[in-house]
């Protein structure tokens, strides 16, 4: 598998976007076209994209997971959530992209209220779910604009040093860490297929077809993916269309006789032989490309949820032990770095970039280190507050002392994937801080230890880490938990917990991340991020509901140089003083005499 270390070169700046957004706009009028979408995807759906398909950083410059642009004539617009509203405007050029909300207005409403009639706006179908064209269409129709599917991007026609498509191995994923046979997982999902009257079902999200064949794979930075399509047959055959120089004889006998390796050319044709078949596609992940061949071919769609999804999300026991295990050994590279940060930052002379490569280094020595799980988030003073941050050589800060520094990181190893935020101070907290970091780890604690009946979804959950920041009037513009993969995505669904109502209740098996925080604009950011794993309780003596809780799951230590003591309850000091016990007693037979005479410090009881 290529190894994906970080980067932290920039990608491109906002003096790109003028030349790159003239060159589109030629492209376009030579198509007969008024305006085009550009939405951060790739023909698979999913958050992490390749290099190739960055067609929207390289566009607007914005380096953001998430977001979308459009682009008309005379005006474009950039969309972001509350993550990036401070990261697009350093990024872009907001003269030529004006920003704009994703979540509360979109490029659709966007369409609506300022496209003009006649107007033709382009969009690829590969790169748009059939649901977000449905929606689309709808906006642009009352604006009285027509949306046209391009046979080509046309950003792929102007973008002349456009990365090739990745060609990394795929490789067995072992059952000894799956915990489930690729066979045993297609039969099961095949059965599930035949009693909702389907003959087939197409697969489109990398992680899905990963998990269900028990490969990975290194075409996305940082996520072990191989990117593919599959078709998933109700007797349990399946075929998988992936670049055969991905493959290996290896690989080949892992898959069996009952996975055909085809071409990528292969499954556009493999969808009209679907004629007369009832197939189910997932309208919310899958491209309005498939379902455009499967209409024109004749077949009869089903519009179903990605079968994987809910299996892959629920982890069989053998993945949480493997969970545990990455947490253990990254928890002990974490605290070496802390100890390491802790010594040397009061000294001066740190930025974000050496810090983010001294922990990288801390993980490489565990010998087990794959890839990080995504580019760390090192982030001094001010930056802190941009909860996305993403440092590069020209946006790098020193550490200063009396200024927090947040660090959000992970590792991915073969037994599990990891995401730990922790904030801490260099010097001396101002009383606000401290008040405001406390506020983070009461709502931090209030969600590890809650018990909810089976059934509750995450947005049910969100406000017991919000509250002790709604007391003060203050609160956090993310979600408070995403779902995360065992060796796969670092963020997965269908899971999450924020305010967003997602129709997913949490069962046991789910990891998700408990990651509330706090950001001062232009001074600085709090967030204290551990995983948790949903697990079945014994309901209390009288109660008659089946009930769950939240195993912690994330061991280093959370910094009482920002804790408050007066504001903690007695429950609340109870269970930081046992979290740190446990963090203590795990970690300290891991690391070295100086990190483990730190670490009793750094977890003593408050």
């Amino acid at each position: 598998m290529d190894k994906n270390f970080q980067s932290f070169d920039d990608q491109s700046d906002a003096a790109t976007c003028a030349p790159r957004l003239k060159a589109l706009r030629g492209e376009l009028a030579k198509r007969g076209l008024d305006g085009f979408i550009v939405p951060r995807s790739d023909e698979h759906q999913g958050e992490y994209v390749s290099k190739r398909a960055e067609r929207l950083a390289w566009l607007t410059a914005f380096t953001g997971s998430a977001g979308a642009a459009v682009v008309l004539g005379d005006k474009a617009a950039i969309f972001v959530d509350g993550r990036y509203t401070l990261q697009v405007r350093q990024q872009t050029d907001a003269a030529l992209f004006e920003p704009r909300d994703l979540v509360a207005e979109g490029p659709a409403t966007w369409i609506e209220n300022t496209a003009s009639a006649g107007r033709k706006i382009g969009y690829d179908p590969w790169l748009h779910t059939q649901s977000a064209i449905e929606t689309l269409r709808i906006s642009a129709a009352k604006a009285g604009a027509v949306l046209v599917a391009c046979e080509t991007n046309p950003i792929d026609a102007v973008w002349h040093d456009q990365p090739a498509p990745p060609l990394a191995k795929a490789v067995p994923h072992d059952f000894a860490l799956a915990g489930e046979t690729a066979e045993s997982k297609r039969m099961r999902l095949a059965e599930e297929l035949k009693k909702k009257g389907a003959d087939a079902s197409v697969l489109t999200l990398p992680d899905s077809i990963c998990w269900l064949l028990n490969l990975r794979g290194g075409d996305i930075p940082h996520t072990p993916f191989a990117l593919s399509f599959a078709i998933l047959n109700s007797d349990g055959s399946t075929d998988l269309f992936m670049d055969e120089r991905k493959s290996s004889p290896e690989l080949a006998k892992h898959l069996g006789n009952s996975v055909r390796l085809r071409p990528p050319g292969d499954f556009t044709p493999c969808l009209d032989a679907l004629k007369g078949r009832k197939v189910a596609v997932d309208p919310g992940t899958a491209a309005a490309a498939i379902f455009d061949r499967l209409d024109k071919a004749g077949a009869g769609v089903l519009r179903l949820g990605d079968p994987c999804q809910l299996p892959k999300a629920c982890k069989n026991s053998v993945e949480i032990e493997g969970m545990r295990k990455a947490h253990i050994r990254d928890g002990a590279a974490l605290s070496k770095f802390l100890c390491w940060f802790a010594r040397e930052a009061p000294k001066g002379g740190l930025d974000e970039i050496s810090a983010a490569e001294q922990l990288e280094g801390f993980r490489q020595a565990t010998g087990a280190l794959a890839d990080l799980s995504f580019d760390s988030i090192s982030a001094a003073s001010e930056h802190a507050a941009i909860p996305h941050y993403r440092v590069t050589r020209s946006s790098n800060l020193p550490v200063l002392k009396d200024h927090i520094y947040l660090i959000d990181s992970g590792g991915q190893y073969a037994d599990g994937t990891t995401d730990v935020t922790r904030t801490v101070i260099v010097g001396t907290p101002t009383a606000e801080m401290k008040d405001r970091f406390t506020r983070v780890l009461q709502g931090h604690i209030a969600l590890a230890t809650v018990t909810f009946p089976e059934g509750t979804m995450g947005a049910a959950l969100d406000a017991f880490a919000r509250r002790p920041l709604w007391e003060a009037g203050l609160d956090y513009d993310h979600g408070t938990g995403h779902g995360v993969g065992s060796y796969l995505a670092v963020h997965e669904g269908p899971q999450n917990i924020s305010k967003r109502q997602v129709p997913q209740a949490l069962k046991p098996g789910m990891i998700v991340s408990n990651e509330p925080g706090y950001y001062k604009a232009g001074e600085y950011g709090i967030r204290i991020e551990n995983l948790i794993v949903v697990h079945e309780v014994p309901p209390p003596k009288a109660g008659d509901r089946t009930m769950m809780a939240f195993e912690t799951i994330t061991l280093a230590p959370i910094d009482l140089e920002l804790v408050e003591p007066a504001l903690l309850t007695g429950a609340e000091r109870a269970w930081l003083n046992a979290y740190h016990a446990r963090v203590r007693e795990t970690l300290a037979p891991l690391v070295d005499g100086e990190t483990r005479s730190w670490l009793e410090k750094a977890t003593r009881a408050i």
